[in-house]
């Protein structure tokens, strides 16, 4: 059986973004076909649409903690705040690799967004950039988590 986490890394490597790439790999634990999860995780990759903000493999990792244990009451503040207990040690756990989970600083950009045009997948774009790496951690933190729960 291929880990969730090769199967992103693969994702990735076919052209989809970071958010796709984590997301996707997950799409049948989640009941969510594929296309579904490409369409809804598009937006995410290169830091929210190429603004470099937060990471799209953490923001994938996110996603799917939502949708496995996301509260639906509003006013239930005790399944809010073990909600948002899990999503800050999601966060905590992959700044322990990146020290951050903002892209920029990840792939050590000034401050700013990005132009929206993406860049060209070639053999040079993956030997100098870490989101591999990335997507190979969120996916790795994301299955821990799940099959812990």
């Amino acid at each position: 059986m291929e880990l969730k986490s090769e199967k992103a890394v693969k994702l990735f490597k076919e052209g989809y973004n970071c958010a796709q790439s984590v997301f996707c790999a997950f799409c049948e634990e989640l009941n969510i076909d594929f296309e579904t999860g490409l369409k809804l995780s598009s937006s995410f990759g290169g830091g929210m649409g190429r603004l470099r903000e937060v990471c799209g493999a953490v923001t994938a990792m996110f996603m799917i903690a939502g949708l496995k244990y996301g509260y639906i009451t509003p006013d239930d503040d005790i399944q809010k705040g073990k909600h948002y207990k899990l999503i800050q040690d999601l966060a905590e756990e992959f700044k322990q690799k990146y020290k951050t989970i903002i892209c920029r600083e990840i792939l050590g950009l000034e401050p700013g967004k990005d132009r929206p045009e993406p860049s060209k997948r070639t053999e040079e774009y993956y030997k100098t950039r870490p989101c591999e790496n990335c997507i190979l951690t969120a996916a790795n933190i994301i299955t821990k988590h799940l099959l812990n729960n």
